[in-house]
């Protein structure tokens, strides 16, 4: 009786190392500007305004940001969108300790669009773990993009599989939660997420699919023999935007190296 007791603290005590996540991640005056700075440093895609949420290892929203001189300068859908892809990057992503195959393996939203699509290994993830509408659309709508935002504090839900959501590790490779940006074609949004976390500087990536080992956007789509139908060979790909980011994205990692 007395070591079930035991157990039961030792786990009560080692869990509470995890309470108030958000105390280690950046905070809204953070995000904001790191989230500035990204829109600035890139004009590809259509070069609108965006929207950026950070949560933390439970799914969590921390904080949500927005560039723009007001709340009707970006896409109001995105959003939400911003912290789907924030929930979905730290869902699927490990820390550096995790086992597996690949230990530490980090997987961007932009990652998970091949595995998807009818027929592939992950069809039917995005319906996996749905948003919850209470969080996504409740509370006073001036507020949103503010500090006290009325989804920050709670938990959203949500898996999004396209360009913008990205992990957040600090020097240790310990996996502190993930951050998602949306406004724009989901080629910039990849890009602005990637910048935004150089400035947080929470890139430690410990593993990734892509060519240079991180979880970088890989865009390897190539007609498939006898059907012309587009096949990513990596199993990892995701389909060009057309707006110029393809000259951008596979610059990322030596413009912006993970863990400088």
């Amino acid at each position: 009786m007395s070591s079930t007791f035991v157990i039961a603290d030792s786990r009560d005590r080692d869990e509470h190392k995890y309470r108030n996540n958000c105390d280690r991640l950046p905070d809204y005056n953070d995000l904001t500007h790191a989230l500035e700075e990204a829109v600035a440093a890139d004009n590809s895609g259509l070069n609108n305004e965006m929207w950026g949420t950070i949560v933390d290892r439970d799914g969590v929203v921390c904080a949500v940001a927005r560039t723009g001189d007001d709340r009707d300068d970006q896409w109001p859908g995105s959003r939400v969108i911003s912290a789907q892809k924030a929930n979905t990057a730290n869902a699927f992503s490990l820390p550096a300790r995790s086992g597996g195959l690949v230990p530490g393996l980090s997987l961007s939203t932009a990652n998970l669009y091949t595995a998807v699509q009818p027929s592939g290994s992950l069809f039917g993830l995005q319906h996996s773990n749905p948003v919850d509408t209470s969080v996504a659309y409740g509370g006073d709508s001036r507020r949103y993009g503010h500090r006290d935002d009325p989804m920050v504090g709670k938990k959203i839900g949500g898996v999004n599989v396209f360009g913008g959501g990205l992990a957040l590790y600090d020097e240790d490779g310990r996996k502190l939660g993930a951050v998602g940006v949306s406004g724009d074609t989901s080629c910039r949004d990849h890009i602005v997420a990637w910048i935004v976390r150089d400035e947080l500087e929470l890139d430690f990536v410990p593993a990734g699919v892509s060519p240079t080992g991180d979880d970088n956007m890989i865009q390897d789509f190539v007609p498939a023999p006898k059907t012309d139908f587009p096949f990513s060979p990596s199993g990892f790909g995701h389909p060009f935007c057309g707006f110029g980011e393809e000259a951008v994205i596979p610059g990322l990692p030596m413009d912006y190296p993970t863990g400088s």
